[in-house]
């Protein structure tokens, strides 16, 4: 297909912009901003980790937004393979080759951060930030499919073992030398879902309720695997590289795999998709943008201020706002917003039943009820941003999410490795850190850096340069 799921690319795009944003923002002690501003478990003044407090705010939606998204690009990747003759044997090496490569991505990312180097990094650790985007650059770009493939395997390996000894002869601020111990946890994650959601994704193609069957048994593990004597138990403790795979890290299939019933719905719609000469009133996509993204703050205010209740029947109130708002559509494209509306109605109201289980909605150690009503609110933000993108056809007033999503590796390192070291070595940075004299300041120069990152990344796209792994 030419044409690409704009939606799609911009709630990954989202993701990863906030992503980056919610990293920048300033952790100030007893100036620090409301408790809402950071992850949920990490509360101000003091920053200090409490696995006891319930809760979530928008900084802990912003990895699940991103599995999500992941997830449902699956059946686009992959059908398009199948639909090009691939076997089945040939795409599950590939998605080996994938996670595998992400494993490197997440190793060499995090061995070439400035702050892995030095709690206060100085002109050489920002140097080596910008050797590590160069050595990723040269792994992970997509060449011209006119060049020899030989020589962009040379290329590749030749930088990966350039790669790996440069790190083993750098100091660490924990260790030293190359350690498979250091690495970026969530690309790390990202690596373990990758590959088994993937794999799960070829092998039960139209088959959803197979798809809910493996999260049955997903949770069966949950629920059990801290018994002893349990074979559930020796599987999740099961690892023969504990530094790369967890059997803890599947458990965001819970996010994944939904991605996955979602993404077959909209590559289905983008196949089938034609003008209608049906029109909704004028009215109700508005109303059905402005819904769905109050769904969203709703439970955000409502279960980070812990009124359940409360939260519970507002979010009856909006949704049936929405489901008598569009039950009479008769338009394809409401068709697929009807339908991505029960899924997301069933996702979040069976996270809500979850809430109270495991002490309570926690985005650290993550909760069942983290994993579903994040999943139900991702879907609703992908209503939202195809309300935009495929109803009222402004893709411009998203396209910096939109160039962001459709270039993920390069958007997620493009502010610690090249935003950041080029601040700091042209002396930039200085002048941006005097806006931390107020909180709110330093969250403004937060979303400055933020920005610049994303407007690096748009470059990148627009001159057709991307990232694959």
């Amino acid at each position: 297909m030419i044409k690409r799921a704009d939606a799609l690319d911009a709630l990954r795009g989202f993701a990863i912009i906030t992503m980056i944003l919610s990293g920048t923002i300033p952790f100030s002690g007893p100036a620090a901003l409301p408790g809402w501003m950071y992850h949920a478990q990490l509360p101000p003044p003091n920053h200090t980790f409490n696995p006891n407090v319930p809760g979530i705010t928008w900084v802990d939606l912003v990895f699940p937004f991103f599995l999500f998204s992941m997830g449902a690009a699956f059946p686009f990747a992959l059908k398009k393979r199948i639909e090009q003759g691939a076997s089945y044997l040939k795409l599950i090496l590939q998605s080996i080759q994938r996670g595998f490569l992400l494993v490197v991505f997440a190793l060499f990312l995090q061995h070439s951060k400035p702050y892995a180097l030095s709690g206060n990094p100085e002109t050489f650790h920002w140097i080596i930030g910008l050797i590590g985007f160069i050595i990723l650059f040269l792994i992970y770009y997509r060449y011209p499919l006119s060049l020899n493939k030989k020589l962009v395997l040379l290329i590749k390996v030749l930088a990966g073992i350039g790669g790996m000894i440069l790190f083993s002869q750098l100091t660490y601020t924990k260790g030293q030398g190359f350690l498979l111990s250091r690495s970026d946890i969530i690309i790390l994650v990202l690596a373990n879902v990758a590959l088994f959601g993937s794999i799960i994704w070829l092998f039960t193609q139209e088959k959803i309720l197979i798809r809910l069957g493996i999260l049955a048994f997903l949770l069966a593990f949950r629920i059990t695997h801290n018994i002893d004597g349990s074979w559930t138990k020796i599987i999740w403790d099961a690892t023969p590289l504990p530094e790369i795979y967890k059997f803890y890290f599947l458990q965001y299939l819970f996010i994944v795999i939904p991605g996955t019933i979602v993404g077959d719905i909209f590559y289905k719609w983008m196949k089938t998709e034609s003008e209608s000469s049906v029109k909704e009133k004028k009215l109700i996509p508005g109303f059905l943008f402005i819904l769905s993204i109050l769904v969203i703050i709703w439970n955000l205010f409502g279960l980070y201020s812990r009124m359940l209740l409360m939260n519970l029947l507002g979010n009856i109130v909006l949704l049936l706002a929405i489901y008598f708002l569009i039950k009479d559509s008769k338009s394809e494209l409401f068709g697929f917003y009807k339908n991505l509306f029960h899924w997301a109605v069933f996702w979040l109201l069976l996270g809500l039943s979850f809430e109270s289980f495991e002490g309570g909605i926690k985005k650290d150690p993550s909760t069942l009820s983290y994993y579903l009503v994040t999943t139900g609110l991702a879907i609703f933000c992908l209503i939202a941003f195809s309300i935009i993108a495929d109803y009222f056809r402004k893709q411009k007033y998203i396209q910096l999410l939109i160039d962001n999503g459709q270039n993920p590796m390069i958007a997620y390192l493009s502010n610690s490795h090249i935003i950041m070291p080029l601040l700091a070595i042209t002396g930039l940075s200085s002048l941006l850190n005097a806006m931390l004299i107020n909180p709110w300041l330093g969250f403004l120069k937060g979303l400055i850096v933020t920005l610049f990152a994303a407007f690096i990344t748009s470059l990148f796209t627009k001159k057709r340069i991307f990232w694959r792994s």
